[in-house]
């Protein structure tokens, strides 16, 4: 492997990043075991995807750090909460999740920016942008959920939501 060409402490901060991408896709599953052993297809189908799309993050930074000749530093991952008693919480768990990722994000960027680090830059404009996507979403969903008081109202969202990844799907252009 090359010598690293990346400050030190934004390779801490790469690393950092890159296990709690992993531990939020952990979550993530975590999420949609509950969603689905209480019926909530649509959610747990959301929150599967979810986990799939952190560790693809999660694969972007190890990239990163392999292009650049440092191994990256895999952590052990701390059991995913897995006791919510409402959908509501398991919203706000999501939302919660997505905001720590973002202040994650920040602080690796912050990092690459006061060692100069520009390609650890540009790398994490990406995310940033993504953040702004995700805290968006996940905002949605709770204020959805919340407003989801009457009955049925939450397998009717459930529905909704299990449509539209169903249209996402079906809207992804293939590949050739």
């Amino acid at each position: 492997m090359a010598i690293s060409k990346i400050p030190q402490k934004v390779v801490e901060e790469l690393n950092r990043q890159f296990n709690q991408e992993l531990s939020a896709a952990h979550s993530y599953l975590a999420l949609s075991v509950w969603c689905d052993t209480r019926n909530l297809k649509g959610f747990g189908k959301y929150f599967v995807r979810q986990a799939a799309e952190e560790r693809t993050h999660a694969e972007r930074i190890l990239k990163h750090l392999a292009d650049r000749g440092v191994k990256a530093n895999v952590t052990a991952l701390p059991a995913p909460k897995q006791d919510f008693k409402t959908l509501l919480e398991v919203a706000q768990q999501a939302q919660t999740q997505e905001h720590a990722n973002t202040l994650g994000v920040n602080a690796v960027y912050e990092a690459a920016l006061a060692a100069k680090d520009l390609p650890a830059q540009v790398l994490m404009h990406w995310f940033i942008n993504e953040q702004v996507e995700e805290e968006d979403w996940s905002s949605e969903m709770v204020e959805r959920v919340e407003a989801a008081t009457c009955a049925g109202s939450a397998s009717d969202l459930d529905r909704h939501i299990e449509r539209y990844l169903e249209e996402e799907v079906r809207e992804v252009p293939k590949e050739s």
